[in-house]
This record gives structure tokens, C-alpha cells and sequence, in this order.
């Protein structure tokens, strides 16, 4: 097992500015095996089935690999910690709110819980995979959008990524900001939370793994995101707290700073 980084090391009680992430484990394969969590700290009890769980179990490409563009470019800024293995698409689709909508409804298609996978689009409809599923395809025109009979019923997964992409297409922040629900403390902040800024631009990352420290029960997250232009979504490196990196702590105040969007704490949304 290969080890990389800089020995866990905590000075006092959970305090952010004088604690060391621990070692990485670059031959890890998931989230929760490449990023232990520093000294003193145990990862959040996240039940077999939660979105929680199947967060931190998300399948990572080999360390070192780079954060690449739709059209196979490599992104030139550095802000990544690991790659999450899931597929971009060849479009400029899958970009921030995309890909908190990707992770959600990867989730709930491994559960089999495809009634649950709905969006909203910016003008407000409501696009269900339940109605894809039996063929039926948005018609756009204007604002008005409607479903209609166009294909033969389906469940395969190729037809799940073609309905993901047409939601990647007519969702976004704003609309994403909107269905969700606010949390109103941010020390109960969970795994799949999700800070968002609906705008044009707007940005989202979400909330992939958690701990909490043994005494104090303070709180230290990982952040993933994808942006512009589509891109391999990413696990973030905490760019204002070297030693901690790339984890986060609750603690950073009235303002969340992350490599390339800063959020205030009142913008944390959970599904």
C-alpha cells in the first residue's frame, strides 16, 4: 500500500488551523479508502443504502490522474485532490449543478429507486424519468414544455444517461437552488448537502464524505464539483487550509472558499 502526504498531527481539541490531514492513500479506489480522516476524527456513521454511503464509495480514477474537459482537453488549473470515475459525455453538458444532479440520480438508479429521479427545468416543469421511461420525450417550444409519445419504452441505462443529458440541457443553479431545501445551521451539515448559488453563472459543489472529532464533535467535509466547461467532476483541495487538505472544516466563518467559487453559509441546500 502506497502512502503519500504529510503525517496526521493534531495540536488541541479539533482546531482547524493547527491540525494535519492524514496520509493519502494514493492506491485507494474510493473516496472513503484514498482520504483517511485525521487523528482524532471518525468518519459519520452513513448507513448501507443512504446517499451518504454511496457518496464515499464512489469509485476514483488512479491518483495523479488529470481533470479532463468533454472534448478530452486537460484542465490547465490544478484544484483536484482525486477524479471521481464516472463518464463526462462528449457534450458541454455535464457542468456544476449537472453534476450534483448526476450524483443524486446515479444514486437513487442504483437503488432502483427510479420514481424518486425528477428535476425541475428553469421554466418550472417538473421532468420525471418515470415518463421517459415509457417513451414519452420533452417537447420544448418556447417557454412552454410538454411531454409526448415519441419513443418505445426503456430502462437501460444508455436510455438513463440520454434522459440525464436532456436535464443537464434544461436545468440548472437556479432552478436546482430552488427545489432544494436550506439548512439553516451549518453544524448539521450531512453528507449530500449541497452549497449552491442559483445564477447565470452560479455554481454548486457537493458535500461527498464527512467526519466528526471524537470530543469536540466538530465537523470536517470533502467538496466535489464539476464546472465550466464539462469536466470530470472532482474531488476539490481545500486551497486556504494546506494542512487540512482536502478536507474542510465547519468552521470557516461566514464565508466557504473554495479553488475557483466562494459561498456564504446560508447557502447550504440538502434534497
Amino acid at each position: 500500500m502506497a502512502i503519500i502526504g504529510i503525517s496526521a498531527m493534531i495540536v488541541g481539541c479539533g482546531n482547524p488551523a493547527k491540525m494535519r490531514a492524514a496520509r493519502l492513500n494514493e492506491d485507494g479506489k474510493t473516496i472513503e479508502s484514498r482520504f483517511p480522516v485525521p487523528e482524532d476524527y471518525l468518519r459519520t456513521d452513513e448507513p448501507a443504502g443512504s446517499f451518504g454511503n454511496f457518496l464515499r464509495k464512489l469509485n476514483l480514477h488512479p491518483e495523479g490522474t488529470a481533470v479532463r474537459y468533454f472534448d478530452g482537453r486537460i484542465k490547465p488549473k490544478n484544484v483536484h485532490a482525486a477524479v471521481i470515475n464516472l463518464d463526462i459525455g462528449t457534450k458541454d453538458l455535464q457542468q456544476c449543478a449537472d453534476a450534483v444532479m448526476r450524483l443524486r440520480a446515479e444514486y437513487l438508479y442504483s437503488q432502483n429507486k427510479k420514481e424518486q429521479i425528477a428535476f425541475n427545468f428553469t421554466n418550472g416543469f417538473r421532468a420525471a424519468y418515470t415518463e421517459w421511461m415509457k417513451g414519452k420525450r420533452m417537447v420544448v417550444k418556447g417557454n412552454t414544455t410538454y411531454w409526448e409519445q415519441k419513443a418505445a419504452p426503456a430502462d437501460t441505462y444508455e436510455s438513463f444517461r440520454k434522459y440525464m443529458d436532456l436535464i443537464f440541457t434544461y436545468a440548472g443553479t437556479r432552478s436546482l437552488e430552488k427545489e432544494m431545501h436550506p439548512v439553516s445551521n451549518i453544524h448539521d451539515i450531512k453528507t449530500g448537502d449541497v452549497f449552491i448559488r442559483g445564477g447565470s453563472p452560479g455554481h454548486a459543489v457537493i458535500v461527498v464524505d464527512m467526519a466528526e472529532h471524537k470530543s469536540s464533535g466538530k465537523k470536517i467535509f470533502l467538496l466535489a464539483q464539476s464546472y465550466m466547461p464539462a469536466q470530470h467532476i472532482h474531488v476539490l483541495i481545500n486551497s486556504e487550509n494546506k494542512d487540512l487538505s482536502p478536507w474542510y472544516s465547519e468552521d470557516f466563518g461566514e464565508t466557504l472558499i473554495t479553488p475557483e467559487w466562494e459561498f456564504k453559509k446560508t447557502e447550504l441546500r440538502r434534497f
